[in-house]
Parts: structure tokens; sequence; C-alpha cells
């Protein structure tokens, strides 16, 4: 009886886990604000803002993750996609603390992270997190003013 016991716990507990990790898989939320320069990425920042992925080789979630990242960089101007293989960057990985892959970090302009999730998020939810670091545009009008005279 005792076995019974044992094994209702374990799948209870199990299941407790699964929904949790569901629930918050692919969720973007907030960061304390650490900063990636150009050197940390091995490539450019965006003028507007830095969609950083971290992958590896047969993550596959990674692969669907890139094309949205992808996706939303071609539709968002001045957005960048930067992909990094987390176990060549190891020291990254341990900077920022990046447990699973894929995790995606939205970074301004300066390279602050200013989002963060864990898992394949979902497009509608990176446009979101871009809003939160997203510059403005470069205003094309000129701030001309008529001469005095």
């Amino acid at each position: 009886m005792t076995g019974w016991w044992v094994a209702l716990a374990t799948l209870a507990l199990g299941s407790v886990i699964g929904v949790v990790r569901l629930r918050r898989d692919g969720r973007v939320r907030d960061t304390g604000g650490d900063r990636l320069s150009e050197a940390d990425l091995g490539a450019g920042l965006g003028e507007r803002a830095t969609l950083v992925q971290f992958s590896t080789a047969f993550c596959q979630p990674c692969r669907a993750t890139r094309r949205i990242l992808a996706d939303v960089s071609g539709i968002v101007p001045g957005v960048t996609h930067v992909e990094i293989d987390a176990e060549s960057r190891l020291d990254l990985v341990r900077r920022l603390d990046i447990m699973r892959t894929p995790t995606v970090l939205v970074l301004d302009t300066s390279g602050r992270i200013v989002k963060r999730a864990a898992g394949l998020p979902r497009k509608a939810d990176v446009l979101a997190a871009l809003a939160a670091a997203v510059s403005p545009p470069p205003s094309h009008e000129s701030s001309h003013q008529p001469d005095e005279m």
C-alpha cells in the first residue's frame, strides 16, 4: 500500500512541476538591467534594440525561436537579432545565469537587458517586449526654424 502512496505523490509532484513550467515557458519578464557590449555579443547592437538568443545545437525550440526573432527583426526597423551558441560562450552563460535554451534577451540601444524569456516565446510577446526597449525611430523631419529678420 505504501508503494501506491509514493507513486501517487510522485505523479502529483510531477504534474505540479509540469504545469508551473508550462505556464512560465517563454514568458517575457523584466530583468535586473545587466549590460552587454558588442564585444560580448560578437556583433553590433541594433539601432533601436537587439534580440539576443542563446541556443544549443540540438535544441528543437531554438530553431522555432530563431524564425520568430528573425521575423520580428525584419518587421521592426532598427532591431537586430544575434544568436549565441551557449556551449561556446559558457562565460556569458554563467554571468547572465542562463539555465536553459532557448533564452531570449531584449536589449535597448545601450545594450542594457530590459526583458528576458526562457523557452519558446510567442511572437506577440516578443513584439510587446520590444515596445519597452525600442527607442523611437530617428525623425526624418528637419527641425528647421524660419530665419529671424
